[in-house]
């Protein structure tokens, strides 16, 4: 009984065009289990798999594929030639021991031939070791036993390079579905290379995981393809002998060895811009790894110096501190506050120059960066001394200084980088102090103003809502008290 007798398969009658002579030998392929749900374009897959791993061993020139004018399609290398022992081993040494090589178990090119002949394709394999086909034949010892074997005719020429794969009977799309399983026919952009693999821009819906240059998994929302090229011991388990349907979880650790090798500008922005998506829910899977997150946050602050992390928190509870580091020429980078806690331990032990800066480490820089120089009262001029001198009357508006105010200061200016909004006042609660500009006693109004904001956000403890509301909220704060004050001295 024939192996193959189970499954449907077309007759094969011998080809004018396949070799014939009377010196032909023959050996049993000895397969022990046929792939049923291998189609024709898996055999196929392997016989390219086959010729490119040849091309890295041998360093030789591309392979080549292409139809004849007789019909026949020829996959062919330029490596060392196949003979039938090739075919007689379970597994590669050559192959196991190369990280770099698509195949490994060394039974890929006889399921190929098993597949190829169940579903009525013509084989020639021609190299300088002779021509090999394929036929069903009695097992040695067992004649009601029919097994495939290859039957191996003398060469034709003893000198050819390489080994020329020809495949009659197999259509185009067949060969097309095959090759879009490898990275080298796929025509996809490659953004990053590193030590453990290769960065591949995606730009469709789905993303495609591939292992040596083959294909081996699909993923819905990565928001980059992988070529790993460095295997782990996990990987190498995982990878089964058909190399399909590999798990994510035999893969994740290496595509994130992968993305924290990463350093170019293309890559991290795409990140960096990913992670800000957190939530919209647009956020694709690799921004979800903490330390994928925490590695395109450190490389994008190495690249881009006036970049600041914020939460959404920050953006609607600390306006002012937002428009601060705008005025100072930062980009603030809305990232998820998870991460911002991740980021807060970094900084504990980054050394100078090397710190991630959140809200916190940016008022931080700040007090460090630049103190305001305060200006003697004796050094203002007579009317700016005479709006100064009705601080007093000002607070009495209010019930008087807020307890938690310590001092009022006039300063020439309070940051150093104003490129945007001037800061007219501060209030710092860790020194219990007002900051003022000295510009705002050029006018009762404005100073008035300034000064009851300041106490406002001294006794509320709260920030600013938004900058139109601070401006408008000194503006009439201002018109009031000046009227108030008039009235006060008539």
């Amino acid at each position: 009984m024939s192996i193959f007798d189970k499954l449907k398969k077309v007759p094969i009658k011998v080809d004018d065009n396949i070799v014939k002579t009377n010196n032909a030998k023959e050996f049993d392929l000895n397969i022990e289990k046929i792939l049923e749900n291998w189609e024709v374009y898996h055999a196929i897959r392997e016989i390219i798999a086959n010729a490119l791993d040849e091309q890295i061993l041998t360093n030789t020139k591309d392979i080549s594929i292409y139809k004849s004018n007789d019909g026949w399609w020829h996959i062919i290398d330029f490596g060392r030639g196949l003979n039938y022992h090739h075919l007689t081993q379970n597994e590669n040494e050559e192959k196991l021991t190369n990280d770099k090589l698509i195949g490994r178990f060394g039974v890929g090119l006889k399921d190929a031939l098993a597949t190829l002949y169940r579903h009525g394709i013509k084989v020639q394999i021609i190299s300088k070791y002779g021509i090999i086909t394929l036929k069903e034949a009695s097992k040695s010892g067992f004649d009601d036993i029919i097994t495939l074997h290859a039957q191996i005719a003398p060469p034709q020429n003893p000198n050819m390079v390489g080994t020329d794969f020809c495949l009659l009977g197999c259509n185009v799309d067949d060969i097309e579905k095959a090759k879009s399983l490898f990275l080298t026919f796929s025509g996809k952009n490659i953004l990053e290379k590193n030590a453990y693999g290769e960065v591949i821009e995606n730009s469709t819906n789905t993303a495609d995981i591939y292992i040596n240059g083959v294909k081996v998994a699909e993923e819905s929302n990565f928001l980059f393809s992988y070529n790993i090229t460095s295997l782990t011991a996990q990987l190498k388990k995982a990878l089964n002998r058909e190399r399909t349907n590999v798990g994510r979880s035999a893969y994740t650790g290496r595509i994130k060895d992968i993305l924290k090798a990463c350093s170019s500008e293309k890559v991290i922005d795409a990140l960096v811009e990913d992670l800000q998506q957190f939530g919209s829910g647009n956020r694709h899977d690799e921004l979800s790894w903490n330390d994928i997150a925490m590695h395109a946050s450190i490389k994008m602050n190495q690249l881009h110096k006036d970049t600041t992390f914020v939460t959404t928190s920050d953006l609607q509870n600390k306006p002012s501190l937002i428009d601060e580091m705008q005025r100072s020429g930062y980009n603030p980078v809305v990232v998820p506050d998870n991460i911002i806690s991740k980021m807060e331990d970094y900084n504990t032990g980054a050394k100078s120059g090397e710190t991630l800066t959140t809200a916190n480490q940016y008022i931080k820089d700040e007090k460090e960066r630049f103190v305001p120089v305060e200006i003697d009262i004796n050094a203002l001029t007579v009317y700016e001394k005479e709006v100064y001198n009705i601080t007093d009357s000002i607070l009495k508006l209010i019930g008087g200084k807020p307890k938690n105010v310590k001092k009022i200061v006039i300063v020439e200016k309070i940051y150093e980088s104003e490129l945007f909004n001037e800061t007219l006042g501060l209030w710092i609660a860790g020194e219990n102090k007002i900051l003022i500009k000295r510009k705002q006693l050029k006018s009762l109004e404005q100073y008035a103003g300034t000064l009851l904001h300041e106490c406002a956000h001294a006794i509320s403890g709260a920030d600013d809502v938004s900058r139109d509301f601070e401006l408008k909220l000194t503006e009439i704060i201002g018109i009031v008290s000046s009227k108030l004050i008039q009235y006060h001295q008539m």
